[in-house]
């Protein structure tokens, strides 16, 4: 990786850029996402947070960054108010705003993540709303005081890549903050694709939780995240249409 490239959220630095979503969470899961693919930054559902002795709280280490959600809210005033109680249970200010009103695909609701959005940022969160790739939604929540964007890739919980790449492709051209993409990555290489584009950071957790070897799966998810931030600030070569381009030369080394 290129020196002193850092991801930062609301004035944090971070070195690593894959963090672990929330979902199929299991001590080796926590484990492996922060040994073999380096997350700094674990997402978690205030549920979990708030479930006793089966706190999910148990099994994170110190120095982990929690990033709880608002999963579970189907409305901006739900979602403030799981975020406000997060706080109190002491996750810190760090809030992934969700709000989802769809029960069969589980698409957020941009308008209603735009209102949470402003209101939490006014609390002093740093809010990273997860949402529907859209440049007018996202334009809204930059204005709104939102410390990235959270496009999904494809549904929760599907593996399905990127589905939404053209979308996603235009918000980071456009929208001054972090791209982070959310939802949907099912493989090392879609991660990989997704950094290559200019996306700030990849989130992930069905893909790894789900593999035949969890801790390999997601050494594998940090590579490809690497390897794709270091292709897009190397500068990626050119593509050539219409035409082949010759790489040795086609003429001339038969008469010398």
């Amino acid at each position: 990786m290129i020196k002193d490239d850092k991801l930062i959220l609301g004035g944090h630095e971070f070195h690593s850029r894959f963090i672990l979503g929330s979902g199929k969470y299991n001590p080796e899961l926590i484990h492996a996402a922060v040994k073999n693919a380096g997350a700094e930054i674990i997402t978690l559902a205030v549920r979990r947070a708030n479930s006793g002795t089966a706190s999910i709280l148990e099994h994170i280490p110190d120095g982990i960054t929690l990033l709880p959600n608002t999963s579970g809210a189907r409305t901006a005033d739900e979602a403030v108010r799981i975020a406000r109680l997060a706080r109190e249970l002491g996750c810190g200010d760090f809030v992934k705003v969700e709000v989802i009103r769809d029960s069969k695909y589980l698409l957020p609701d941009n308008q209603e993540t735009i209102r949470a959005t402003e209101m939490l940022a006014k609390e002093g969160f740093i809010v990273m709303p997860y949402m529907y790739p859209d440049l007018n939604a996202a334009r809204d929540l930059e204005h709104a005081g939102a410390a990235c964007i959270m496009p999904l890739g494809a549904p929760i919980g599907t593996n399905k890549g990127l589905c939404t790449r053209e979308f996603i492709k235009i918000l980071i051209e456009e929208i001054d903050l972090p791209i982070i993409v959310d939802a949907g990555i099912g493989r090392p290489s879609q991660a990989c694709e997704a950094m290559e584009m200019g996306a700030a950071a990849v989130m992930a957790n069905t893909a790894i939780a789900t593999s035949g070897d969890i801790p390999a799966m997601a050494e594998a998810f940090k590579k490809a995240i690497e390897a794709g931030r270091t292709a897009y600030l190397s500068g990626l070569g050119r593509v050539v249409n219409g035409r082949a381009s010759a790489s040795s030369p086609l003429t001339g080394f038969l008469e010398q």
